[in-house]
């Protein structure tokens, strides 16, 4: 019955039909009800029988104990001894409107770019909406989730051409707008702030103090490795339990949504990086250099990132010899920023959107050297 209804009106948002401007709002309801009989004629190509739409919902139901262990987690940080049930009611009443706002104003966005440009609304916001909220903390102000998904939306992918064509992240595109538009409300001791409660996070608190050993700083906090690998620690919603991201990367590795090359290369650069500053750290006063590879992976957003956002298929590199590189940059580029640079700790961020801007030229000089290759073979 469902199928004949949307059959029988699907002339009058056609070609010449009456509304004819809002034919993307058909397609998208018509899209997500049912499979398209159609194949992509643009990037990105799934070389497997799903359509970009299942693909972009696989990646939803990755996050899903991240997202559920984060709304836990906002009740726990404010009150420990509450129950479980309890923490997580808590923790709806600051991560829904964050959500709900992402996903209203970034599909707004998408509606009105598909309808100026007469192309079907694309089914990436479906994961975007998701990051954008996962990556803020649980205070942060609604107008600003509000403009910086326009921003991130706009700026990090519509202008590019939309979805396949961004080169940049866009929920980190919206994220580092509001850490450079607004610092303060994403960056500093006190940014995590749940009803009147105020803590800082690891990763401050390891670089605090200068002079000091990082994994003094973190036990004078009461931080242990196994309490920030669970995460039961203050941070942005999504990205605190490593646990709940290596879960989920479990189920991208296993329907082959995400590629784990570029996952091995990210921790395989990031433990390269910290061991050789760990053998620097006692010729300085920087607490951050002392800080052990595993440490790494369970503080801030290097988890996340790595599960989340370096493997996503558009802005990543695409050769199999590329994502090695890719990820070996990130995990690099991670440790240097955390380390080098005590005004901001944590560098995911930053040195994803870094390598996203060198994924094209890393492929490119990955294809040359195969051209090279099978040119000497004749």
């Amino acid at each position: 019955m469902l199928r004949s209804l949307l059959d029988s009106v699907k002339d009058q948002f056609e070609k010449g039909g009456k509304y004819e401007k809002f034919y993307p709002l058909y397609d998208a309801l018509d899209t997500f009800l049912y499979t398209p009989s159609t194949v992509t004629t643009n990037a990105p190509h799934i070389r497997d029988s799903i359509d970009l739409k299942r693909s972009m919902i696989f990646v939803v139901i990755a996050m899903v104990p991240a997202i559920l262990f984060g709304i836990f987690n906002i009740g726990y940080q404010d009150d420990s001894t509450r129950t479980i049930a309890d923490n997580f009611v808590f923790g709806l009443y600051y991560a829904v409107p964050i959500i709900v706002i992402s996903y209203a104003v970034g599909g707004i966005c998408e509606v009105l770019f598909a309808i100026i440009r007469k192309h079907e609304v694309n089914e990436g916001f479906l994961v975007t909406g998701m990051l954008i909220p996962l990556t803020m903390p649980p205070d942060i102000p609604l107008w600003m989730v509000a403009v910086a998904t326009a921003f991130g939306v706009i700026i990090g992918k519509e202008i590019f051409g939309g979805t396949g064509y961004n080169i940049f992240n866009p929920a980190l595109t919206a994220r580092a707008f509001i850490y450079f538009a607004y610092p303060s409300e994403i960056s500093g001791d006190l940014v995590w702030t749940v009803d009147g409660v105020s803590t800082a996070t690891p990763l401050l608190q390891a670089a605090s103090t200068q002079g000091s050993d990082s994994l003094t700083l973190l036990s004078s906090a009461n931080y242990s490795f196994e309490q920030m690998f669970f995460g039961f620690i203050p941070g942005s919603i999504g990205e605190t339990s490593t646990l709940a991201c290596l879960i989920g990367a479990g189920f991208l590795l296993v329907t082959k949504v995400a590629n784990w090359r570029v996952m091995i290369g990210m921790t395989s650069g990031m433990v390269f990086t910290s061991i050789i500053f760990m053998f620097l750290s006692p010729y300085s006063t920087n607490p951050m250099l002392s800080l052990p590879p595993h440490y790494h992976f369970v503080m801030g957003s290097f988890a996340f990132g790595m599960v989340f956002m370096a493997t996503e298929p558009v802005t990543a590199s695409h050769t199999n010899k590329g994502r090695w590189y890719y990820g070996l940059i990130i995990g690099i580029m991670t440790v240097i920023i955390r380390s080098i640079n005590p005004a901001y700790p944590e560098g995911v961020m930053l040195a994803i959107l870094f390598a996203n801007a060198f994924a094209p030229l890393i492929d490119y000089f990955v294809l040359q050297e195969n051209i090279k290759r099978r040119l000497l073979r004749k």
